[in-house]
């Protein structure tokens, strides 16, 4: 609990709900306290009554909405996961030493640098060049696809292995999240033109959807995606992460790793792809599964 001496004497307009009150008020709710005895404690300790009442309003409706949404979470997944112990400033995948430019916790979001040359990058947009049609979507009712007005991109995809560039990003990806290389979907190819965006979605697939049972047969649910840039846009075509207001420069080389242990929009993993302001953006996705995709 807060003590008096640094609570008494201040105006209500001072007094704020704190880190520190917050988790007073949910250790002593959790311990069987009422609320008008947590009211009465804090007003002792020289809280103003109406602020005190608004911060045990606002602290415990808040903390039973977080239970209640816990209980209805599908349980933990294991998730591909970079060893980044002693916050390296590479990891060696073999044939490369990529980048660690950023690490965030929670959601779980890394960001890396180099993980394909610049001839890499234009090699992998020379093979997908003549398969490009328009961006399709896993529909949810029947688990097939279809096309979806969200995301206007142009896209397609390699077989695991199809080629020499493709089994080679492949490995480097398998060594760099610690993740079996059978459990990689294939390899995406997205083209954005000026004006062209994918909106805010999450890249698991919904329980609740009908169609999820079907698509889950092959390799489980998705857990991790990599989301690679092949080119550099003159403006926008960032991959945005609204829940923490995060967007992230696509730069022809890097990579952004975020990964989900459940379905639910807890994991905070809702992301999209800005629209193309200028010039052209060119991604390779790859999405990792729990399982082997077959």
């Amino acid at each position: 609990m807060p003590s008096s001496s640094s609570t008494q004497k201040k105006s209500s307009r001072l007094q704020s709900i704190t880190p520190e009150l917050r988790q007073w008020i949910i250790a002593q709710a959790q311990a069987g306290f009422s609320a008008p005895t947590l009211l009465q404690s804090m007003t002792d300790s020289g809280w103003d009554e109406d602020v005190a009442v608004d911060a045990l309003e606002v602290v415990l409706r808040e903390h039973l909405s977080q239970v209640a949404a816990q209980q209805n979470q599908p349980a933990p997944s294991k998730v591909p996961e970079p060893d980044l112990d002693h916050s390296p400033l590479f990891i060696d995948v073999g044939d490369r030493q990529v980048e660690v430019l950023m690490d965030l916790a929670h959601p779980r979001i890394v960001l890396f640098g180099n993980l394909l040359s610049r001839e890499e990058c234009e090699a992998l947009i020379a093979e997908a060049q003549p398969r490009m049609a328009r961006s399709k979507t896993v529909e949810t009712q029947s688990g097939g696809e279809e096309i979806n007005p969200n995301r206007t991109s142009e896209g397609m995809f390699f077989q695991r292995g199809e080629n020499g560039i493709v089994a080679t990003l492949e490995a480097r990806i398998a060594k760099l999240v610690n993740w079996p290389l059978e459990n990689g979907e294939g390899l995406q190819i997205l083209h954005y033109g000026p004006g062209a965006e994918y909106k805010p979605h999450y890249d698991y697939f919904d329980p609740a959807e009908p169609g999820t049972a079907t698509i889950v047969k092959r390799g489980g649910q998705r857990v991790g995606t990599l989301v690679i840039y092949l080119n550099n846009p003159v403006k926008g075509g960032g991959t945005v992460f609204p829940d923490i207001q995060l967007e992230v420069g696509p730069r022809q080389g890097n990579a952004v790793f975020f990964s989900y242990e459940r379905p639910h929009p807890a994991t905070k993993t809702l992301h999209g792809g800005s629209p193309v302001v200028e010039g052209e953006k060119w991604i390779a996705t790859k999405w990792l599964r729990e399982g082997e995709f077959k």
